[in-house]
């Protein structure tokens, strides 16, 4: 029998996510998530005979943010179609769609793999707007499926792939971006849970340089990237199974079980033609302009692949510490925020430069992030020294209390100082890392350094304090000593460990061994 390796997989993904508007696609009817069933409902979201649509500009605003984002070309006329099929949830009999004139055309998203360096151009076929369906409900009533509208007629973009996928692997990191990108555009919550993010996978299998497509099947509505993962393992091994065993693979639409780890057959998957396109009667067409698309170009903001080189570049920070900043926009702004107070620390206070207020807590968009400081200035900005503390401690906080950096306590002021304390020899790291973050949390309108005061956990910098205790410690390890002189130079780490013992780790570890160093010249 042949081997599964001798097999390639071919996939290409349909994402569908919900934009973060205020009302629905064509109507005023509200979109928040969470309301009892069918009171987020109108006669126009309900197709009743009579009513007319009208469009949310607000959609194919975040339409066309999604496409710049993701280079694709903007279609400048544009206009919608109804997509006839009938199906319980959909009030109206078809589904308004672009399909046939998507807004955004082309465009890539990059991704690379763990098991692959390098980057790779996910192409894209379309971004286009369309409204969404109501919501059939199984697990309510034993005998009775129930149907919900209040999602019916919420405004989506459908992000459609090329079949450049070649593995669950590429799927699960592309989707992972997907979702990433919507975010830092704040046009969708990506929450896959409560399906505001939603991803269908045409999955088919081929013979490794065999240039023909194989015949294709859609596991629909995965509501997680480790589903979309899973779901594209299992059906590539049944796909090439099928083919080994002489069987007809056909064109279908299944449902992916995450339980079982198995799929079953819902329908013969449709064509384009099974829908009857044709343009919606009841929407004129759209005609976009550039000064338009220029208005939004400029409210996108720095994303991830901008950030990442930017702290690569002028951070010198490593590409896992950019990469890892860079996950959520929230904790990114946070850290931008952050290195910016560091700057007016080292260098603004020695100028006179006043330091501005920290944004309110919790308020995430529309902050303003600084810009870099130019090369060659800010030099005592410790920007590794905060990407530790963000690694570190704080997102260890977040992870312990189960929150996002909107809900973290301490402000980007109170941290750059804690930072600066830290730097400037003021106090440990270990001190700072435990017993002073840890106060700091629960007293987050108090200076840094009044904490270390109260705590006691300002180091000793005075050099004669110091000194009198490199004296004793010098003369009670006599021995030691001697055998240093003679060139056992390993045993300066034991002298400065028994000061810092004596002075119950307050004094400077620098200090303290600039100071011993020059008492061992002259005893």
């Amino acid at each position: 029998m042949t081997e599964q390796n001798e097999y390639e997989i071919v996939v290409g993904l349909e994402v569908h996510a919900q934009l973060l508007t205020k009302s629905k696609l064509f109507c005023g009817d509200s979109i928040a998530y969470g309301a009892a069933p069918n009171t987020h409902v109108s006669p126009i979201t309900l197709g009743h005979p009579g009513t007319l649509p009208k469009m949310n500009s607000k959609a194919i605003e975040f339409a066309i943010k999604m496409g710049l984002a993701c280079h694709s070309a903007i279609e400048m006329q544009n206009y919608f179609a109804r997509k006839n099929y009938f199906y319980p949830d959909l009030p109206k009999g078809y589904q308004v769609s672009q399909h046939t004139t998507p807004i955004c055309v082309g465009g890539f998203i990059a991704v690379k793999t763990d098991s692959s360096h390098e980057e790779k151009k996910i192409r894209l076929n379309r971004i286009h707007l369309e409204e969404d369906a109501g919501k059939s409900l199984h697990d309510i009533d034993e005998e009775n499926t129930c149907i919900d509208y209040n999602r019916a007629g919420t405004p989506l973009i459908e992000i459609v792939t090329e079949p450049d996928i070649r593995s669950s692997e590429e799927a699960f990191v592309y989707l992972t971006k997907i979702r990433q990108l919507v975010r830092y555009l704040e046009i969708c919550d990506g929450n896959m849970e409560e399906g505001s993010l939603r991803c269908d996978a045409n999955i088919s299998v081929r013979k490794k340089g065999d240039p023909k497509l194989g015949t294709r099947v859609e596991v629909k509505n995965l509501n997680s990237t480790r589903n979309v993962k899973s779901a594209i393992d299992v059906e590539a091994t049944r796909l090439i199974n099928m083919l080994e065993s002489g069987e007809v693979i056909k064109q279908q639409t299944r449902s992916f079980d995450a339980n079982s780890g198995t799929s079953v057959a819902i329908r013969d998957k449709e064509d384009a033609d099974d829908y009857r396109y044709f343009a919606e009667p009841d929407l004129t067409p759209f005609h976009l302009k550039d000064e338009f698309i220029d208005q939004i170009k400029k409210r996108i903001p720095s994303l991830p692949e901008e950030r990442i080189k930017k702290y690569i570049a002028e951070l010198n920070l490593s590409e896992y510490d950019a990469t890892v900043l860079t996950e959520e926009k929230a904790f990114s702004d946070y850290f931008e925020i952050l290195i910016s107070y560091l700057i007016f620390l080292s260098d603004g206070e020695r100028q006179g430069v006043s330091i501005p207020p920290s944004p309110p807590r919790g308020e995430g968009q529309g902050v303003s992030i600084p810009p870099s400081p130019p090369r060659g200035e800010g030099q005592g900005v410790r920007y590794k020294a905060a990407a530790n503390w963000m690694l570190g401690p704080v997102k260890a906080w977040l992870n312990e209390n189960n929150q996002q950096i909107e809900m973290f306590p301490v402000s980007p002021q109170q941290m750059a100082e804690v930072i600066k304390l830290v730097d400037t020899g003021a106090i440990s790291f270990s001190a700072a890392s435990t017993k002073l973050f840890s106060s700091l949390v629960k007293n987050p309108t108090k200076h840094p350094e009044e904490i270390a005061k109260e705590e006691n956990l300002l180091q000793q910098s005075d050099l004669s304090a110091i000194g009198t205790i490199i004296d004793t410690v010098l003369e009670k390890l006599a021995d030691k000593v001697v055998e240093y002189k003679k060139g056992k130079k390993g045993l300066l780490a034991l002298f400065i460990g028994e000061v810092m013992k004596q002075s119950k780790g307050k004094a400077d570890p620098k200090i303290t061994n600039e100071l011993l160093v020059e008492k061992l010249k002259s005893v």
